[in-house]
C-alpha cells in the first residue's frame, strides 16, 4: 500500500466505487466494492476494511486497476466472473463463463443431501449430483462427508472446463466427475445410492430472470427447464428410482412456486414422503423424498 503523501485514499476510492455501482442498481454496491478492492490488493474483506479506516492510501496502478474492474462490475458482469471464485459453503469455487454461478440458497440443497447422507446406515455411503455445474453440492457432499463416495455428472463442455478445474483444486480422492448426459448417468450404480441431488434447470421457457448477472451471463442450459421449467425434474424423478436403493434420498433444488408441482411429479413416480423446505429467506428452495 502506498504512502499517504503521494496516493489517493483507499476510502475515497472505495467511496467512488460503491457510488458508481449504486447507479447502476447493484444490490450490494459497498460489498462488491470491497471485494474488487480485496481482489486488486490481495486481501481479505477484512483486510480492505481496516485499511480504509486506518486511512491507508491505494496506489495508483492499483486505482486504475480497480475503476477497471468496477467498470466491468457497472456492466453487470457477475463479481464472480470477475474475481474468478465463488465461495459455497466452506469451499471456493473456480467459476466463469460457462458455467452456473453457484448462490447461496443453494448452500441449504447441500446441506440436505449431506444430512441424509450422514444418515445413511452404509459404511460408506454412495452420493450422486446430476447436472453437477460447477461441482458445488458434490465436492460439499464429498468434503463434509468423507466416508462417503460421490459421483458427479455433468454434459455441458462449458461448464465442464470449470467442473473439472474444481475437482482437481479440491482434490477430495472420495469424489468422481463423469462427462455424461444425467439422464444415463452411472448405470454400474444402479440400486445403491443414498442420495440423489441436483439442481436443475427449472426456469420456465418464457420467464425472463430478473436480474441481468443471471439474464445475460448464466449459460441458458442451466437456467431454462421447458414450458414449466419442470422437464428435468421428471427425468431426475426417474433417474432417481433407478439409482436409489429402498430408503434413499432425492433432494432437488427448485423455484418458490414448484414445490407443490414437484412433490406431484415424485409420488406419481412412487416416491414417498414427500416434503419441500424453505431457504433462509423462507422461499420454498427444495423437495425431497424417499426411494419406497
Amino acid at each position: 500500500m502506498a504512502s499517504p503523501d503521494d496516493s489517493p485514499s483507499l476510502s475515497d476510492a472505495l467511496s467512488r466505487a460503491t457510488a458508481r455501482l449504486a447507479a447502476v442498481g447493484i444490490t450490494d454496491p459497498a460489498v462488491d466494492a470491497e471485494l474488487l478492492a480485496a481482489f486488486v490488493l490481495d486481501l481479505g474483506r477484512g483486510g480492505v476494511q481496516a485499511a480504509a479506516f486506518r486511512g491507508d492510501a491505494i496506489a495508483a496502478a492499483d486505482e486504475r486497476r480497480l475503476d477497471e474492474l468496477v467498470a466491468r462490475r457497472a456492466t453487470r458482469e457477475p463479481l464472480q466472473h470477475i474475481i474468478g471464485t465463488a465461495p459455497f459453503r466452506h469451499l471456493e469455487l473456480r467459476v466463469g463463463p460457462g458455467v452456473f454461478v453457484p448462490r447461496p440458497e443453494t448452500e441449504m440443497v447441500a446441506q440436505l443431501a449431506i444430512d441424509a447422507l450422514r444418515a445413511a446406515a452404509s459404511a460408506s455411503p454412495i452420493a450422486v449430483d446430476l447436472g453437477t455445474g460447477s461441482g458445488a453440492i458434490a465436492l460439499a457432499m464429498a468434503t463434509e462427508v468423507p466416508h462417503a463416495r460421490v459421483f458427479a455428472a455433468e454434459n455441458s463442455v462449458d461448464a465442464y472446463v470449470w467442473t473439472k478445474e474444481n475437482f482437481a483444486h479440491v482434490g477430495a480422492d472420495n469424489a468422481t466427475l463423469a462427462f455424461i448426459d444425467l439422464a444415463r448417468a452411472f448405470p454400474e450404480l444402479d440400486g445403491t445410492v443414498s442420495v440423489v441431488a441436483s439442481n436443475p434447470p427449472y426456469v420456465p421457457d418464457a420467464a425472463i430472470p430478473r436480474d441481468p448477472e443471471v439474464r445475460l451471463f448464466d449459460p441458458p442450459a442451466a437456467l431454462y427447464g421447458g414450458e414449466d421449467g419442470l422437464d428435468v425434474v421428471r427425468v431426475l424423478s426417474r433417474v432417481g428410482l433407478r439409482l436409489a436403493h429402498p430408503g434413499g434420498t432425492i433432494v432437488i433444488e427448485h423455484g418458490e412456486w414448484q414445490g407443490e408441482a414437484i412433490r406431484g411429479i415424485l409420488a406419481a413416480d412412487g416416491w414417498r414422503a414427500t416434503a419441500t423446505h424453505p431457504d433462509l429467506t423462507m422461499r420454498d428452495r427444495a423437495t425431497t423424498a424417499l426411494h419406497p
